[in-house]
This record gives structure tokens, C-alpha cells and sequence, in this order.
């Protein structure tokens, strides 16, 4: 079954804050996001029963493979079309929103192309 929107988003977050933090905790990822506790919870639960993230004893979220997967694919997609919105003139604030809007239903086909070109362009 296909991750929502929702999952991944979690999963991206989760990835940005790991790369700051020694230890993500589902507090910081509320307070990244600016959603409620409970929201997290059973967010965090749906993930776990997927087999995309694990929580150790102390609370601390870690991403399996799975999930590592799905966190790095759509928080790469995040950085290209951000760059490449930004490229073509887009104040960055709103590039930043589109391309977090956009990261989660552009194809496999279309984000590598725009990624080529992108990659290409600043060789």
C-alpha cells in the first residue's frame, strides 16, 4: 500500500531533525510541524505497524531502511524543486511551500528530468 502524504511528511521531518539532533523524540516532531500530541501518536503508531520507523526504549524514533528510503527520496525531491523554482524566479519562501506541495505527486519520470536539468544548469 502507497504512504500518504501525511507518512511521508512525518518521515521527512523525522530526517531533517535526526540531522540536528542526537535523538528525535515525537515532541520534536510536534514542535516541528506545530501538530498536537495526539496527532504525532498515532501517526508515529500507523509508521511503526508499517515497518517505517522504530521507537527504542526511551522514546527516541529511529527510521528503518524502509523508511530512511521514502524520508531521503522525498526530502531530496523538497531541496531539487525548491532550487529549481528559486531558479526561475520564485521568492524562496513560496518555492520552499510549492515544491513541499509538489514532493509528494510529481512522477519518478518528471522530478528526474527537472532534476537533470537543474544539476545540469549549475555545472
Amino acid at each position: 500500500m502507497r504512504l500518504q502524504e501525511s507518512g511521508e511528511m512525518y518521515l521527512e521531518t523525522i530526517l531533517i531533525l535526526s540531522r540536528t539532533k542526537n535523538f528525535v523524540r515525537s515532541i520534536d516532531v510536534c514542535e516541528y510541524m506545530g501538530y498536537s500530541k495526539p496527532s504525532i501518536s498515532r501517526a508515529v503508531s500507523l509508521l511503526r505497524n508499517d515497518g517505517y520507523v522504530n521507537m527504542d526504549e526511551r522514546g527516541y524514533l529511529l527510521l528503518t531502511e524502509k523508511g530512511l528510503a521514502v524520508a531521503e527520496k522525498i526530502y531530496e525531491r523538497h531541496r531539487v524543486l525548491t532550487r529549481a523554482l528559486m531558479n526561475m524566479g520564485v521568492d524562496e519562501k513560496i518555492a520552499e511551500e510549492d515544491a513541499c506541495r509538489i514532493e509528494h505527486v510529481i512522477s519518478d519520470e518528471s522530478f528526474n528530468t527537472i532534476k537533470s536539468y537543474v544539476i545540469g544548469s549549475a555545472e
